[in-house]
């Protein structure tokens, strides 16, 4: 499952794609893909660098 984090309150969720509008801040935001592609964020499953 994809992670993505809102860009503009950093809220993050688990799902296949983003939704329209964010769920915490109720804004139509961008949202980054944070799951983790490297050996070094593997344990957390997000990449805590991103956003």
């Amino acid at each position: 499952m994809t992670s993505w984090k809102c860009a503009n309150c950093g809220y993050t969720l688990e799902k296949e794609t983003p939704p329209e509008e964010c769920p915490s801040c109720k804004e139509k935001c961008e949202f980054l893909d944070n799951t983790c592609y490297t050996p070094d964020c593997d344990a957390q499953g997000t990449d805590n660098r991103i956003g």
